[in-house]
């Protein structure tokens, strides 16, 4: 017997159902375009060696990291998802380190010419960015193609704690994602926030808390929920080998899903539960599943529990 999952109805809210619902049901993905940014944790202007879990490399894909140039970023990503996925259409997504972390001026040129390519089927806009290299006259810069795009604002909240910051060298506190979230009031931007679980110091209430944090923003609109895995390149990728600490199973991990998403508002739309790196420079935990199965092993016990998003939660 069909269940609801085998229907694509699941009991949270879902990316990949918004799209097809919010464009008539064409398919559209987004290309991932590095434009050669830095971060101000990398390059001095804050510290060095960048956040301790971070190797962009594991969550940039290989063609990104290979072309020289947006457009041919752009054009060969957009051919690819056209030959193997039939998309109709695209969501250009500035990814890898901080897309703000430049002028103005710099910016919009960059932004402009990857809006040119391909501009016919272009529908989307993504930046990801940090809480503080973000400014009213960069919101402003991306404000000015909402009219003609969706543009989402992704911005790293990682941790709400300002101890696990300091510890992951994040360079920036949990106050000044705060106040940047506050720029965002009655924006045009579609506001994305990404949080990381599994911090070994942290407890599993201290996460619970990332949820509340979450839900007294009414401008955030997307979630990206990751779990910790430790990647080669990366400084806790080192200590990880010195001296392995606990990380989350699958089956744990699932666990964490299942208390968070009934108390995340019922309106945010949840664009990843967890996350991936290529297995070539993954170090743990090592779930032994794909992408595809990681995401249907854990899609089908939301379902087998009854798990509902919002259930819990409390304005």
């Amino acid at each position: 017997m069909a269940t609801a999952l085998d229907w694509g109805i699941r009991g949270y809210n879902n990316y990949g159902a918004y799209l097809r619902k919010h464009y008539d049901g064409q398919r559209v993905f987004k290309v991932i375009v590095d434009g050669g940014f830095t971060c101000p944790n990398r390059d001095g202007s804050k510290g060095y060696g960048g956040c301790t879990y971070c190797n962009v490399d594991s969550f940039t894909p290989e063609l990104s990291r290979k072309l020289p140039t947006i457009r041919e970023q752009l054009v060969q990503g957009m051919e690819r998802a056209e030959k193997n996925y039939a998309a109709d259409k695209f969501i250009v997504y500035f990814q890898p380190n901080t897309n703000t972390y430049a002028p103005t001026h710099y910016l919009k040129m960059m932004y402009d010419e990857a809006l040119s390519i391909n501009s016919d089927k272009v529908v989307g806009f993504a930046v990801g960015t940090r809480p503080d290299c973000i400014d009213a006259e960069k919101v402003a810069l991306l404000e000015s193609y909402a009219d003609k795009y969706d543009v989402d604002l992704e911005m790293g909240m990682e941790s709400i704690y300002d101890e696990t910051l300091t510890q992951i060298n994040r360079g920036c506190s949990h106050g000044e994602f705060v106040e940047a979230v506050k720029l965002l009031e009655n924006t045009k931007l579609n506001l994305c926030v990404h949080t990381i679980f599994g911090f070994p110091w942290e407890t599993r209430e201290m996460m619970h808390g990332y949820i509340h944090e979450i839900n007294r923003f009414p401008q955030i609109k997307f979630v990206k929920f990751h779990h910790l895995h430790i990647v080669e390149g990366s400084i806790m990728g080192v200590k990880y080998k010195r001296e392995p600490f606990k990380l989350f199973s699958l089956e744990e991990y699932t666990d964490l899903l299942c208390e968070l998403i009934p108390m995340l508002r019922p309106d945010i739309v949840i664009q990843r539960l967890f996350g991936i790196s290529d297995y070539d420079l993954l170090i743990a935990p090592n779930w032994g599943k794909n992408k595809s199965s990681i995401q249907t092993y854990i899609d089908k016990e939301i379902e087998r529990r009854g798990i509902i998003q919002g259930s819990a939660y409390k304005a």
